[in-house]
């Protein structure tokens, strides 16, 4: 059969080539896969849930139980209702569906450059055209600047990430307002991926949860909870927004995954003494990283101030490509910057979701790689 032009014209994601070339004892600092347990609260409340029988269809935004938990905890940043808010089948799945939603063939979208390697490739199958804008160099705020000279009459959409994946950037309060002006004046829709929220180290999160009329805001629970492999995550919008998106995840899905739901459900009310203690380790990592790369001759990065995934420069010659690869013949799986977009080139991508004999291990791979890039 033959394949869809728009399928075929995406390229496989950088990060899964890379993950493809892993030995079997390679160290994998490359995928954002947090190695903590979940919350006890989340397994036997799934458990329990399957037991009893709640193994069947459910409602195609998600049982109101889990929407009505997930508007309360959003509520910190703006004013949330239960109707805000819609389960899907993983964060990914979100964005997905809202870019099938809302973007018309021939739309433009603006996607954060270094940024996640789905949005462009969310915007082709959408039959819109990605656009992507600059981050400023050191702590990775989008530049508006590079924003505004990008904007035509074409375009809808403005797709914003903070903490970032992959540089672990916060946007600010002053970044917000510039933003927020440019979709009021152009008529324009921010999408917010937020999925990172919960691991802020320095600083605040800097939500657009208030502003859900001009605002649609992506979380997750996978990395919340560790549980990646449950993919569940969630939409907040405007309730209008809400009803387009279910229309939507009905031909997608049908409904979220209904037992995993009961369980997050069951987490939700331990989840901020779990998330206190998950951040703690994580920063731990985060520090050991830094320090480590930061001993690496050739290479440079500031703390990340959020998410789990480190972004340094490099000074050398070469393509990111080329050392990533270098790195996984001798045994470290990391991501090239250029995976992540133009504006990645130049970097590597760590995630210190793994522990710290894993990320030693791994520093030391690094080190001799560099070493020998710049004999």
């Amino acid at each position: 059969m033959k394949i869809s032009k728009r399928l075929d014209s995406i390229p496989m994601s950088g990060i899964r080539k890379m993950f493809d070339l892993a030995g079997p004892d390679s160290v994998h600092l490359g995928l954002g896969e947090p190695d903590l347990d979940p919350p006890p609260e989340a397994i036997e409340g799934m458990h329990q849930a399957a037991l009893a029988h709640k193994n069947k269809y459910g409602p195609t935004a998600g049982i109101p139980e889990l929407r009505e938990a997930v508007a309360a905890r959003s509520s910190a940043y703006g004013e949330v209702g239960g109707g805000n808010v819609m389960i899907t089948p993983s964060g990914s799945t979100a964005l997905f569906e809202i870019a099938q939603s809302f973007i018309e063939p021939g739309d433009e979208v603006l996607v954060p450059s270094p940024g996640f390697v789905v949005y462009g490739p969310h915007t082709a199958l959408a039959g819109g055209v990605s656009k992507e804008y600059r981050l400023t160099e050191g702590d990775f705020q989008p530049d508006i600047g590079d924003i505004l000279e990008l904007l035509t009459a074409k375009t809808r959409m403005i797709v914003v990430n903070s903490p970032s994946n992959p540089t672990g950037g916060l946007i600010g309060r002053e970044t917000k307002r510039a933003l927020l002006e440019i979709a009021e004046d152009r008529d324009l829709h921010i999408v917010s991926d937020e999925v990172y929220e919960p691991f802020v180290y320095e600083g605040e999160h800097v939500s657009f949860l208030d502003r859900l009329d001009r605002a649609t805001v992506v979380g997750g629970f996978s990395k919340m909870m560790a549980v990646t492999g449950w993919r569940l995550g969630y939409i907040c919008a405007a309730a209008e927004n809400i009803e387009a998106l279910t229309k939507m995840q009905y031909h997608v899905c049908a409904n979220p995954h209904m037992p995993s739901q009961y369980g997050v459900l069951e987490a939700m009310s331990v989840i901020e003494p779990y998330l206190e203690r998950s951040r703690a380790i994580y920063k731990a990592r985060r520090d050991l990283i830094t320090e480590r790369i930061n001993g690496i001759d050739g290479l440079h990065m500031s703390p990340p101030r959020g998410a789990f995934y480190a972004f340094p420069s490099y000074d050398m010659d070469v393509t990111s490509a080329e050392i990533a690869t270098e790195a996984a013949r001798s045994g470290l799986i990391c991501t090239p910057g250029s995976a992540f977009g133009r504006y990645g080139e130049g970097h590597l991508r760590f995630s210190y979701a793994a522990g710290e004999d894993k990320i030693n291990a791994g520093m030391d791979i690094l080190s001799e790689v560099i070493g020998r890039f710049r004999k």
